[in-house]
């Protein structure tokens, strides 16, 4: 092979790379096309139909706290095979292969930073990690965020992204239900605020358990929210359901949510919201 071939054919493999995989992004909701960097710097919401992208945890840290400057908070040790079960893969695979797509160590990180001024913790779950799912792993670290604004006596937020309750942990996965529920019951003990921020989709066990139990409720545009899906709900009820049913915007319209914000707009809004309810912090 000539040199000319070899500098030719490395330069249609890099082409087609960065045009496949890293130049465009096509829309989910309108099919739009558009330039990842143009995505990216408008939050990863789409500019043609405002469609509110879905994003792991580091990327809304970095989107949420001031100058994207955050602190981890350690990840939990939780046993991650309790019931040693396996379906189609063993279940131990499925975790690594999800970290291996994430680089996360689990569905829900916890960082410290500063929004606007204030310090806060939040938590935010990756549906990309398994749906999102919450297992032993996820309500471990719910509890660890918990605690730490406590000790801290900040509030705690949490972004909420999931499909459910983590089948392959059983029992113990909902178990996590009323651990999360006690959880937040010591936070409101402590006076500390607690704020949930709901994005799609948020649906099963945690919408049941902590992501509807917030002091302050808001929403992103669009996103979908429920604890049954609508086609079961369908088949139980025997009727068609509304449109719009189980969005965030019928959910606001229906008094289950305080606000539905748009993304450009969050990090100002849960200023706002932290000083309204923690007014002795706004004042020092």
């Amino acid at each position: 092979m000539s040199w000319l071939t070899r500098v030719r054919n490395a330069i249609a493999s890099v082409t087609q790379k960065e045009t496949a995989e890293n130049l465009w992004h096509k829309c989910p909701s309108c099919g739009q096309m558009i330039f990842t960097k143009e995505y990216e710097e408008n939050l990863s919401v789409c500019p043609s139909c405002e469609h509110h992208g879905r994003i792991g945890a580091r990327k809304r840290f970095t989107q949420i706290f001031d100058d994207g400057h955050y602190t981890l908070l350690p990840p939990p040790r939780v046993p991650e095979d309790p019931l040693k079960f396996r379906d189609t893969k063993k279940y131990p695979d499925r975790i690594k292969a999800a970290r291996a797509a994430t680089n996360e160590p689990d569905a829900l990180l916890n960082a410290r930073g500063t929004i606007v001024g204030h310090e806060t913790i939040v938590g935010v779950q990756d549906f990309a990690f398994m749906g999102g799912s919450m297992g032993v792993g996820v309500g471990e670290a719910f509890i660890v965020g918990i605690r730490a604004a406590i000790d801290a006596r900040l509030p705690y937020i949490i972004f909420t992204a999931a499909g459910g309750a983590r089948m392959q942990e059983g029992i113990l996965s909902l178990m996590q239900m009323p651990r999360t529920t006690a959880a937040i019951a010591e936070l409101k003990e402590a006076g500390l605020p607690y704020i949930v921020v709901l994005t799609d989709p948020t649906t099963g066990g945690v919408t049941a358990s902590y992501a509807m139990l917030g002091d302050i409720q808001i929403s992103e545009p669009g996103a979908l929210i429920g604890f049954a899906g609508q086609r079961v709900i369908e088949q139980t009820i025997r009727e068609k359901l509304p449109e719009g049913f189980q969005r965030a915007e019928y959910l606001l319209e229906h008094g289950m949510l305080d606000m539905v914000v748009h993304r450009r707009e969050l990090r100002e809004t849960l200023a706002r919201v932290i000083d309204y309810v923690m007014p002795e912090r706004a004042a020092a």
